[in-house]
């Protein structure tokens, strides 16, 4: 019988302003007014229930507009009232995360509830050493997304010190990585950039041919990347009978989605088995995971259990929250997902 799952966390807001060539202008209304590089946006976002903080005037000024159809935020057609390439880079760039208790979360008030930081126990570099840049190459590619999500900074930073933390322990070795579902690769390449050696997991061919541009626009062609277009879920169930093991697992699922031949992705009767094989694919030691969760309907607490009991036999510790923009100026957060780190035991 398996150990029983721990009692219900302490839930953190883990908030960002995201970097120099990306800021939240402002949110309200249902909507958001965001810079990527050079063009400003303006898109939907439902949980914005407040009022906009700047003038309509200022919201005008943005280069295109998305206008959802229907019900789904997410579907709908962009409308470009001024110039914008057909792609355009924005430099990621992070610096490494405040020392533990510093910071500020929603309002700047560190509280029991609001940590922009990882809490006490979790590893991060917090000695200044900033994270080589990537560069990605964003777009009005049909739906919503540019091929960038800011609000990953918190975890990138956190992946980032725990790359370079473990590295001289690996006696030469490079840290592996496993990106599921990696979209248009931000995760992938800053990894590499760290040092691991990343197997780049996305069902979508287009998704991948994107992030090996954004790999080129990195200067990074040189950089041990598999880029490999499956279903995550044979994925896995490959890798675990293979025997391959990994030091770092990153699981970014949709809600909902479609495998290269079809296969069906469905985030709650799926979710489970996934994670039982991203548990076996864990190193023995040195070994982390980060799973984050964009499903509207769903609480952080239901992935943080999930997680547990996904992997009670390993110990280890866990940090579970949501992820936050701030506005560029001001004290609001726009909410954006649900995750749960874990590390483990033998750091």
């Amino acid at each position: 019988m398996s150990p029983p799952v721990s009692v219900a966390p302490a839930i953190d807001v883990v908030t960002t302003r995201g970097f120099a060539d990306y800021a939240l202008l402002d949110s309200g209304g249902g909507r958001k007014l965001e810079r990527f590089g050079s063009v400003v946006v303006d898109r939907p976002e439902p949980q914005a229930l407040w009022r906009p903080r700047l003038p309509e005037d200022e919201w005008r000024k943005a280069h295109a507009v998305f206008s959802a159809s229907g019900e789904d935020d997410e579907k709908g057609k962009w409308r470009v009232d001024k110039p914008v390439p057909e792609s355009w880079p924005v430099r990621v760039a992070l610096d490494s995360p405040p020392p533990r208790g510093e910071g500020s979360g929603v309002g700047g008030r560190p509280t029991s509830a609001v940590s922009p930081s990882p809490p006490p126990g979790l590893p991060h570099k917090g000695g200044g050493e900033a994270q080589p840049p990537v560069t990605m190459l964003c777009r009005l590619a049909g739906l919503w997304h540019l091929g960038l999500f800011p609000e990953q900074v918190p975890h990138w930073q956190w992946m980032a010190a725990r790359l370079h933390e473990i590295t001289p322990r690996l006696n030469g070795e490079a840290p592996r990585v496993l990106n599921l579902f990696g979209y248009t690769g931000a995760a992938s390449l800053l990894a590499a950039a760290a040092g691991a050696q990343v197997t780049h997991v996305d069902a979508s061919k287009k998704a991948v041919t994107w992030a090996r541009e954004n790999q080129a626009a990195s200067k990074l062609a040189d950089k041990p990347i598999r880029w490999i277009v499956d279903d995550a879920q044979k994925f896995v169930a490959r890798e675990v009978r293979r025997g391959r093991t990994y030091h770092m697992i990153l699981v970014d699922p949709p809600k909902y989605g479609r495998g290269p031949e079809g296969e069906t992705w469905d985030l709650f009767p799926h979710l489970p088995g996934l994670l039982d094989n991203c548990a076996a694919l864990l190193e023995r030691q040195h070994a982390a995971m980060i799973l984050t969760v964009y499903a509207i309907r769903a609480s952080a607490i239901a992935f943080d259990q999930l997680m547990r009991e996904r992997l009670s036999q390993r110990g280890g510790r866990f940090h579970t929250g949501e992820l936050a923009i701030l506005e560029e100026r001001g004290t609001r957060a726009v909410p954006t997902s649900l995750f749960t780190r874990w590390v483990s035991d033998v750091a």
